[in-house]
């Protein structure tokens, strides 16, 4: 009944996790994370994530966002990177600059800032971040 060998429920190594920052959360320090995360909370702080990234309708981000993928349904206010598609749904309101694979928006949504698009525009633009920064 109780194997040494069986898997919990939560595998700490998985890259398929999840993490849920809720509504009434404040976290103030930037975040990173191998597997999905959503964020119905407050960060105040940089998010770099590995994999899908949903900031929910109460979502409120103050910081830079990298990531593969993206829902935004909530505030945004920061640089946005994210290597395949980003998608600005409902109520969302990014101000900053979008560097996106793909970038899908809402007729509801709001966007203030520019854009960059294309596989190559986000890979370059780590590139050059990262020669600039040594």
């Amino acid at each position: 009944m109780f194997n040494s060998k069986s898997k919990t429920s939560f595998d700490e190594t998985s890259t398929n996790a999840s993490t849920m920052i809720g509504v009434g959360t404040t976290i103030t320090g930037d975040l990173e994370t191998n597997g999905d995360i959503r964020i119905d909370g407050t960060l105040k702080g940089s998010l770099h994530g590995k994999a899908r990234i949903i900031i929910g309708t109460e979502g409120i981000i103050e910081g830079d966002i990298e990531g593969l993928q993206a829902d935004i349904k909530g505030h945004v206010t920061g640089t946005i990177k994210i290597q395949e598609l980003l998608n600005l749904h409902g109520n969302a309101k990014v101000n900053g600059d979008i560097y996106a694979g793909k970038l899908q928006i809402e007729p509801t949504a709001i966007f203030n800032g520019k854009c960059h698009m294309g596989a190559n525009i986000v890979e370059l633009n780590n590139i050059l971040v990262n020669v600039v920064n040594q």
